[in-house]
């Protein structure tokens, strides 16, 4: 019995540390001097606390497609600013203005998200220090 218990705890530690090294700050992660525009097609969104991520494919200066990841706030801080899911379509052209992470690799956070339709959304997430 107490093998079960033990086995029960660290199951239980496994499975929240993700999401608690997930939530962090802009710098933590992000580069501020690293402002970039990326411009893809909606292929995947992960619509979960505490920060939502959503993919798109980009072509890039070669001709490649490259998959960018790009993290904005929490999705309830998002919907209370009209940020809402159903505004993400699978498929759609999105155009994303945000900031590069430190270490080089295809994820950005998302500051701001250009629909189709032009209407822009602020991503950002409110008091994470980066820039506004």
């Amino acid at each position: 019995m107490p093998t079960r218990v033990a086995l029960l705890v660290v199951l239980l530690c496994a499975a929240t540390s993700s999401r608690a090294v997930a939530h962090h700050s802009f710098a933590a992660v992000f580069d501020a001097s690293k402002a970039i525009r990326v411009t893809g097609t909606l292929v995947k969104i992960e619509w979960t606390n505490p920060h939502i991520y959503f993919y798109v494919d980009a072509t890039d200066e070669k001709g490649t497609v490259v998959r960018w990841a790009c993290e904005s706030a929490a999705p309830g801080a998002l919907s209370r600013r009209g940020f809402k899911r159903s505004l993400l379509k699978l498929g759609e052209t999105l155009i994303i203005d945000g900031y590069q992470a430190k270490n080089g690799a295809n994820l950005m956070d998302a500051r701001r998200v250009t629909l189709p339709d032009g209407q822009i959304l602020s991503g950002a997430s409110a008091g994470d220090g980066g820039p506004q």
